[in-house]
């Protein structure tokens, strides 16, 4: 028995509103509008990493009370995706993503002005606010798009910004901080997002929300267990890329002996990683939905353990580095399965999904960071990866068991019905 619903129909959103005849065109272009927004959040979101030390100088902090900041903007994420996402249910949807992308625009600038530790602080809080409400419209728009049997794709192709920024954004924003001062990073994604604003008003189809959209529906997606098992699979099983990622640099000059000139370009087939992770995962979630969730949470699980022996040597390192980023494939089938969840509850369930990978983020890292002050090593955070991949496993498991059991649940008033109209 399929344990997933049934896919989100055309029908059930706001198709109506574009033209068949034109669909192709459309999609096409508003992807690449949806696209150059995500590109903006990703190197928005990446790009302070590689910035601390001259934003813990320029505000006189240490470079650990600078790296608040990068917190400040995640725990934005966390609050800002159902809060926003419920408040603008009955927004039409280009209105709300031109909006959300407008306040990410006005946040950089004004980070980039931000005189002391404080108000940065503050400011990238404010600044992550509309991240997860963007992907999570975005998404829904892409899916609502899509030609049939393509709403994984059109949604990896939305995430192909986000990831595509660690490849290109991040790099150039990077190289523009330590030229001009952390401020001209700001700066740059600040343009970018307005040039992602412009794009939207001119490609993204007036699409109404769902008919009858209110706040109160949208927090009906709490009321469902499947979604609450789905944001799980997210929040701890994605957690195990974040454990190895967050202590890549030492790991790589400590153990495998990289020089620190090499360090760029190992992140580079990181970023590479993630961004053929997305397109396979895309492709196999439109084919097989539930089965790809599962296979990639193994995959995980073996990929990250295998770091712990990889790590030693800067060749198996790279490779290994490469097929970790390639663990972001499950983000579109997670995304897609929410969509399938969450019923009329849409907007707040496909936002919640960055929530959770957000939340993965702070779990990997914190995780991974008491094995290494445990004195276990910098290798250690490999089978911390894995036991959070495998425990995304045990989520998977128990979300399969529980629709089983309801669906088996739902059968049984009909067999009654059946037996008693045949015992008349």
């Amino acid at each position: 028995m399929n344990a997933s619903p049934p896919a989100l129909d055309s029908a059930d959103t706001d198709i109506s509103a574009v033209s068949p005849s034109a669909r192709p065109v459309n999609f096409l272009r508003a992807v690449l509008a949806l696209g150059v927004g995500g590109f903006a959040i990703g190197t928005g979101e990446f790009v302070i990493m590689g910035l601390l030390p001259e934003v813990a100088k320029d505000i006189d902090v240490s470079i650990p009370q600078a790296g608040h900041v990068i917190s400040a903007y995640a725990l934005g994420v966390v609050i800002g995706a159902p809060v926003l996402a419920v408040l603008a249910a009955g927004w039409r949807r280009r209105a709300l993503l031109i909006a959300l992308m407008a306040v990410f625009a006005a946040g950089n600038f004004a980070s980039a002005m931000a005189p002391g530790y404080m108000s940065l602080n503050l400011l990238r809080f404010a600044t992550g606010l509309p991240h997860g409400t963007y992907f999570g419209v975005a998404a829904l728009v892409a899916a609502t798009l899509a030609p049939p049997g393509r709403r994984a794709r059109a949604v990896g192709l939305v995430m192909l910004g986000l990831t595509g920024a660690t490849l290109v954004g991040v790099p150039i924003a990077a190289w523009l901080g330590q030229l001009f001062g952390w401020r001209a990073a700001f700066v740059f994604v600040g343009l970018i997002a307005l040039v992602a604003v412009a794009l939207l008003r001119r490609d993204i189809p007036d699409l109404a929300p769902p008919a009858g959209a209110s706040p109160w529906r949208e927090l009906g997606a709490l009321r469902r267990k499947q979604v609450w098992f789905t944001l799980g699979i997210g929040a701890i099983g994605f957690g195990g890329m974040f454990s190895v990622f967050s202590y890549i640099k030492p790991t790589l000059i400590e153990v495998a002996g990289l020089p620190l000139g090499g360090v760029p370009f190992v992140l580079a087939l990181f970023g590479l990683g993630m961004v053929t992770g997305n397109l396979v995962g895309s492709r196999l979630a439109d084919k097989s939905l539930m089965r790809t969730i599962g296979g990639l949470l193994v995959y995980a699980a073996l990929v990250l353990a295998m770091f712990s022996f990889a790590a030693h040597h800067v060749v198996t390192a790279a490779i290994n580095v490469f097929l970790i980023g390639t663990t972001v494939a499950i983000g579109p089938a997670l995304q897609i399965r929410l969509m399938d969840v969450a019923g009329d509850a849409q907007t707040l369930a496909a936002a919640l999904n960055h929530s959770a990978f957000n939340m993965a983020n702070a779990l990997g890292a914190w995780l991974g960071g008491v094995a290494i002050a445990a004195g276990l090593g910098w290798t250690s955070t490999g089978w911390v990866g894995a036991l959070l991949a495998l425990a995304g496993v045990g989520v998977f498991a128990w979300a399969l068991t529980s629709a089983r059991a309801g669906a088996r649940a739902d059968a049984r008033p009909n067999d009654k019905v059946a037996c008693e109209g045949s015992a008349g």
